[in-house]
Order: C-alpha cells, then sequence, then structure tokens
C-alpha cells in the first residue's frame, strides 16, 4: 500500500475547497482518508493555507509521498524541502 498526501476536493461548483490529507494511492480523490492535515483555499487573496507541520513530517518519515502540488504548497509553507 502506497500512501500519498494529495488534496480532495470540496466546496461548490465554480468554489474549490481543498482538504490536504493523507491517503492511501488507491483510493478515490474525495473517498476514504487516513488523516487530514491540512486545507488550502485558493479563492482567497493570497491562498490561504492551514497546516498540521508534525503530522505531515510524521507521515513522510513513515514513508508517505506527496503529490507535486501539495509539495509546491509544502514548500512555500517551508515545512518540505528536498532534503527532508
Amino acid at each position: 500500500m502506497q500512501v500519498k498526501i494529495r488534496l480532495a476536493r470540496h466546496g461548490a461548483k465554480k468554489k474549490p475547497f481543498y482538504r490536504i490529507v493523507v491517503a492511501d494511492s488507491e483510493s478515490p480523490r474525495d473517498g476514504k482518508f487516513l488523516e487530514n492535515v491540512g486545507t488550502y483555499d485558493p479563492l482567497k487573496d493570497p491562498a490561504e493555507v492551514t497546516l498540521k507541520p508534525e503530522r505531515i513530517k510524521h507521515w513522510i518519515d513513515e514513508g508517505a509521498i506527496p503529490t507535486s502540488t501539495v509539495k509546491s504548497i509544502l514548500k512555500r509553507e517551508k515545512i518540505f524541502t528536498d532534503t527532508t
């Protein structure tokens, strides 16, 4: 079972709101997940991000792989570096 840190889309049509979740790579985008580790709201200016850094680091240490979008969000928030 490969675990990924990825976005799960919520919100209304044309008004996206995302949860940053830890999920099995085979589960659906908005389906079952292991843990909610943050949120991302792209409609705010600037985009609003809330994270649980200690839980994200825990999951990365356990072998979870962030998707490219989540990796860029984590780099912007200075939680994930290429050496982590």
